[in-house]
Order: structure tokens, then sequence, then C-alpha cells
């Protein structure tokens, strides 16, 4: 605030306000659920089928389909699990799936914590593998699976 200034003359501005001034749309944002209190939501504005491939970064579209449907990691296996790692560009990272046994209910079943320290791998790796793939991953999952009921 400036010398000056009343503050009941200057409220704070409103969430809509900032979300608008920082080019933010506040309706996608009311449309995803929410997981044990965090919002779904990569980013702000992002979708997790429309975002580009970059290295280790956003999920590949190709990589949540197989021959146009959507994938079913709860059939997947632990090897299934070490081979997606593998095609999304972390080689090195999938043994550590393969060590702790993770199948793809597993995979489903895991939070952020688990894939930071339960894995003992890189942080930068573990977040990008959490953050990219696993969540997304999991939002996809649980979205098709209260879209079926």
């Amino acid at each position: 605030m400036l010398l000056g200034q009343n503050p009941a003359a200057n409220p704070s501005p409103k969430p809509e306000a900032v979300e608008s001034a920082a080019g933010l749309s506040p309706g996608p944002r009311d449309l995803v659920p929410e997981v044990a209190g965090a919002s779904c939501l990569l980013t702000p504005s992002a979708s997790p089928i429309d975002m580009v491939p970059e290295e280790n970064g956003p999920t590949d579209r190709h990589l949540l389909e197989e021959n146009g449907k959507p994938v079913d990691p709860t059939e997947w296996s632990i090897a299934d699990v070490v081979n997606y790692f593998k095609e999304a560009g972390f080689p090195d990272q999938a043994s550590a799936f393969e060590d702790q046994e993770i199948d793809g209910k597993s995979l489903l079943l895991m939070k952020r914590n688990d894939v930071l320290t339960g894995l003992a791998i890189k942080l930068g790796p573990a977040l990008k593998i959490y953050e990219y793939h696993i969540k997304v991953l999991q939002l996809h999952h649980f979205n098709n699976e209260a879209l079926s009921c």
C-alpha cells in the first residue's frame, strides 16, 4: 500500500480480477475434480490431453492411448509399468518401479511422496514422473471410471 492511501478505499482485488489480469480463466478450474484436497490440474490452463511432449516433460498423447482407445493401467503388469516409463523417456528410472514391484494398480495408488522418497530416484526425474505421468494416468483413470458409473 502506498503512503497516504486509505485501506478501505483500495480493498484487495477479487480473485477473479487477479486471474483475469494474469490471463487465467477461472472456469475450467471449477470443473476439475479434487483429489485429497489438491487440484488435479497440472497448470492453471493445461489439459493433459493437449500437452505438447517435451524432454521427459508433459505426457505424450500416444502413451495415453492404445489402438485409439484409452489405456487401462489397472491391467498393467510390472513389466508394462517399466516399459511405459522407458517409452516416456525415463529408462534409468524405470528399473526403480521393477525393484519396488509396482504394477498398474499400485501405480494408480501412488502419491507424490511415494515417488519422491520411496523409489530412490533423483528428485528432478521423480517430480517429472509424478506430475507428467502418474498424476495424468490417475486423472484419466478416475475420470473414465466416474463417467462409466
